[in-house]
């Protein structure tokens, strides 16, 4: 299984170009878009986001993760293989979390070029050819990849940020539901939100924080949008205080 991981939006082309190469080089291979609007230009933010979405695909699934504000630029296209899955993308902090966590990762850097290969869109160029040829059974090496000392980047186990609001409002932090303490108040911005079971448990318009069921700690609103009524964005720090 090939499962995108993108910001590019259900509009457009982009995601469209992507699966074709896909399907081009890995027929018969199911294709799922797991994430079409992962928040752009935020490849850290995004790596808590992948990590929590990525453990229910099935083993040796390839993830085509294409966050890549630097494209052209100096940053490398690699291969990770972490937690029996592959990876596939930009090496901008984007896998950092899932290599982390994996806790066996390993790390080439993508060698092959194909004889396309547009300086802004190397997701359909270079990414996906070489997902497809992981999930055709290549390894790394015969995918194009060459092994690459990755020392870990300086990431938190957590991120006390807003990582993801979703179409209903609701604000996904990159803070695990296993670590928040029990009863505690979560403090964003301004405003001080108290924790719930789950939406049933507020009434109507009431905002509260609970472990969504990406097990991610969330702040939501029963039946509104948490993100308007607190002014919420991207990248706004969230806090504990008990």
């Amino acid at each position: 299984m090939i499962l995108t991981f993108t910001d590019f939006g259900m509009a457009g082309p982009y995601l469209g170009q992507v699966e074709m190469v896909l399907h081009r080089l890995a027929p018969g291979v199911p294709v799922v878009h797991l994430l079409a609007d992962a928040p752009p230009f935020k490849p850290r933010g995004d790596a808590y986001l992948l990590a929590a979405l990525a453990h229910d695909a099935p083993r040796d699934s390839v993830f085509l993760g294409v966050v890549d504000p630097g494209v052209g630029g100096a940053r490398e296209p690699v291969i990770v293989r972490a937690g029996g899955y592959w990876y596939v993308g930009p090496d901008n902090g984007l896998f950092e979390v899932v290599a982390a966590r994996g806790g066996d990762a390993r790390w080439w850097r993508i060698a092959w070029r194909p004889e396309r290969l547009s300086a802004s869109f190397h997701g359909r160029d270079l990414f996906a050819p070489v997902a497809a040829r992981l999930a055709m059974g290549e390894d790394a090496i015969a995918a194009g990849g060459e092994a690459m000392q990755h020392p870990p980047a300086d990431f938190p186990a957590d991120l006390a940020e807003v990582i993801y609001i979703d179409h209903y409002g609701n604000v996904a932090t990159g803070i695990r539901g296993e670590v928040a303490p029990a009863g505690a108040t979560l403090h964003a911005g301004e405003h001080a939100v108290r924790p719930a079971a789950t939406f049933s448990a507020a009434p109507a318009g009431q905002v509260f924080w609970y472990v969504n069921s990406n097990e991610l700690v969330e702040i939501a609103a029963n039946q509104t949008s948490a993100a308007e009524l607190l002014h919420l964005k991207v990248g706004d720090t969230v806090s504990w205080k008990m």
